[in-house]
Parts: C-alpha cells; structure tokens; sequence
C-alpha cells in the first residue's frame, strides 16, 4: 500500500516519537482499561445488584443489555468528537473524550444499588454506560490518527500498533484488579464495596494521560489541512455525502474484529462461568494468559502490514477466522481448562492479527480534512454491528442450539468482512 497521513504533508517529525507513541498508547489503555471493567462487572457484578434478584437469567441478560448501551452511544461520540477533531484538531479533541470517558467511568463506582434506589440504579447505570460510550467514540479514532498522521514513510502501520495496544494492556489491567479483589476478598466483601474500586481507580489513571495529552502538539498532516484553509465545514456530511460507499466498506471491514473480540472475552466469561461451570478465578486467569498471545500479535501484524499491505494481511486472518469459527464446540468445553485455554489464546491471538492493523486501514480511505469522522464512524459503527449485540447473541444461540452456532455467527460475520476487504480501495491521498 502507499503512504498517506505524515506523508502526505511532506513529513516532518514535530513531536518526539516517543512522546507520541506513548501519548496514544496510554490514552487507549486508560479508555479500554474503563470500558472492560464495566464488560466484566457486567457479568459477574451489575446482575446481582442493578437489577432484580428474582430471575437470575433475566438479571444477566438485562445487564448485558446496558453493556449494549455504549456501542450505540459510540457513534454519536464519533459525530460530535469527529466533528471537533476535524474542525479544531486532534489534540484538544482528545483531551475532551478522555474526560468524557473518565467522569463516567468514576460515577458508576458512586452509584447506589437496586436495593436501595430500585430501577433508578438502572437507569443510572445505563446513563454512565452511555457516557462511557460517547468518550470511546471519540478516544479511538483520535488516538489512531495521532500516531499514523506523525508516522513516517514505511511505518504507519507500526505507528498505528501502538493505540490498538491499549486494548490488551486495558484488559489485562482491568482483569487483574478483578481478580486480586477475587482473591484478597470476601464474596461479601467484595459484593459490598469491592467491585467499586476499579471505577474509582480510573480517576488516577485519567489524570495521567491528560498529563500526558496535553504536552503534544497538532499532527503535521491537520496542521497542514489548518494552513491550506481546507476543513470541511460539517464533516459529517462530507462523510456521507462524498464517501458514502467507504463508510459502509470500513463498517463491516471493523465488523469481524469486535465480534471476535467479544466473543473471546464478555461471552466467554458469562458461559464459562456459567454454562461451562469455571469457577470466576480460574477462568479469569485463563483469559488473563491468553490475553498475551493478544498483545504480541498486534505488533506482528503491524510489521507484516506494513510489508505486505495491510490488506493483503487482514484478508489472510480473516479467512483463519472463518476456520476458527468451527472450533467453538469442539473446543470451549467443561472440564478442560487447558483446552479452554488454548481455545482462548487462539482466538485472541488472531484478534491481536486482525486488529493490528484495522486501525490504520480504516484511516487511510478518508482524506485529511475528514478523518477523525470517517474512521471514527466506521470503528463505531462496526461496533454497534460486531459488538453491541454479540454476547447477547451468542447467550441465545448457545442456550437454544449449541455452541456450534455461535461459532457460525462468527464465521458469518468474518464472511461479510472478508468482502468488505476485497471492496476496500487503496489509499486515499490527502
């Protein structure tokens, strides 16, 4: 593929490399650090106290719903933080959508139960769920477009590695906690106050990457866009207007991606422990080992991205997708933590494959002037699609016909992607 972003405003280096790597790496840890503590108090925390205790079943599904909440949300975070990104620029931009994300992410840990305020607590949570939301929306793309627009020729998608770490780095921190308060507390303990901790933590986190965030300075490839007077009025609607057809292509390109994802973590988490019959320590730590094979993959598919196209290379995965799809139910059993464990680390390590370099593809069919709204739609978008649903989806597809047809949901999903690369143009300049 050809080089765009940096490269396309005649690169110059303006911010050190370290401090841009760093600056986008930590932002996304801190994000995905937030939004998976809240997939994981989903399933084993918000059923028991956010909704009522009568109907254990539909206690879950309710609190998976509220999970949902965010992937709607994430859109609408997209449009407004986009717009502010393409108007006012990527650096300001961010440092809002942390905050967002942060606020929301410290209030859930001050929210009163059901038991005390009844379906108040709901709806309270639902509303810190779409806060949470509304920030990501805007946290990702920006994040992505901070490291690619200040990488130089050849190394955009390594660059673009860097923010897609913060998501393995974000689970495993929020997986830790988890399972440290599991281990140093008691059921009663940690029902009672526990959980509360890792919402409230998040607020030391924020304040280190606006520490951060607010030492860099605008990527060269804006600033260009900023001293050739060529900002879209309403980015949004160049979007729409003008780039149509790659909104819908970068949609279904992220589609795989997050029902992969979801699937290997929040599903994986409610069935094992659940259908399966794990207890929540083991299994956590199942996921807290497989999440490494997630890590290490994103900067090998980076390298390979950037030698061979990132293209070639994502239509390469998804079709190993496709055949990971037929191992749900030979694989994810009970009574076989070892084999659950390698079931989990294969399908997080070709998360880590797909995901490397989903964030740079996405950026590079936009052009400047409208980036931060097109592949922040499209990541967004993906998710509503891929994610939002996805472990209520595999719940009643496991619970009514089997785990095999959670695995086809997967294959099916990975199918539409796979299209969607083979229709995906080359990329934009700027």
């Amino acid at each position: 593929m050809s080089t765009t972003h940096a490269a396309d405003a005649g690169f110059k280096q303006v911010n050190s490399k370290a401090n841009v790597l760093f600056a986008s790496l930590i932002g996304t840890t801190i994000e995905f650090f937030d939004f998976y503590i809240y997939a994981t108090a989903a399933v084993l925390v918000f059923p028991h106290l956010f909704f009522p205790s009568s109907d254990p079943t539909a206690a879950m599904l309710q609190s998976l719903a509220t999970f949902a909440i965010a992937f709607f949300a994430r859109p609408v975070g997209s449009a407004v933080f986009g717009h502010y990104g393409d108007r006012i620029g990527r650096k300001a931009t961010l440092v809002a959508a942390l905050l967002t994300m942060g606020l929301s992410t410290v209030a859930i840990g001050l929210l009163p139960t059901y038991e005390a305020i009844g379906w108040l607590a709901p709806a309270l949570l639902a509303l810190c769920r779409f806060g949470q939301g509304l920030g990501l929306g805007g946290e990702w793309g920006g994040a992505v477009l901070l490291a690619t627009e200040n990488a130089p020729p050849g190394k955009i998608a390594w660059y673009g590695c860097f923010p897609q770490l913060g998501a393995p780095i974000g689970f495993f921190m929020s997986g830790a906690i988890f399972l440290i308060l599991t281990e140093t507390m008691t059921n009663e303990q940690f029902f009672s106050y526990g959980w509360r901790i890792p919402f409230l933590a998040s607020a030391v986190l924020v304040l280190v990457g606006l520490y951060v965030r607010l030492k860099i300075t605008e990527t060269p490839a804006f600033q260009k866009v900023i001293d050739h007077e060529e900002r879209a009025k309403v980015p949004l609607v160049t979007v729409f207007s003008q780039h149509g057809s790659m909104l819908v292509v970068g949609t279904l390109i992220a589609l795989a991606t997050f029902v992969l994802f979801y699937l290997m973590t929040v599903f994986a988490l409610s069935w094992g422990t659940t259908g399966l019959g794990y207890t929540r320590h083991d299994f956590l730590i199942a996921q807290l080992f497989a999440v490494f094979f997630f890590a290490l993959t994103i900067p090998a598919s980076a390298l390979l991205a950037d030698r061979y196209g990132r293209r070639i290379t994502m239509i390469l995965v998804s079709i190993a997708m496709i055949l990971f799809g037929l191992l749900f139910a030979p694989m994810f059993v009970a009574d076989n933590l070892l084999g659950v464990t390698i079931f989990l680390s294969l399908g997080l390590a070709l998360m880590g494959m797909t995901y490397g370099p989903l964030g740079t593809m996405l950026s590079e069919l936009f052009p400047t002037a409208i980036r931060y709204t097109g592949v922040s739609l499209t990541f967004n978008l993906g998710g509503i699609l891929g994610a939002s649903l996805a472990p209520y989806v595999a719940t009643w597809l496991a619970t009514h016909h089997g785990l095999q047809y959670v695995g086809y949901y997967l294959s099916g999903a990975t199918f539409l992607t796979l299209i969607a690369l083979l229709l995906a143009r080359k990329p934009v300049e700027s």
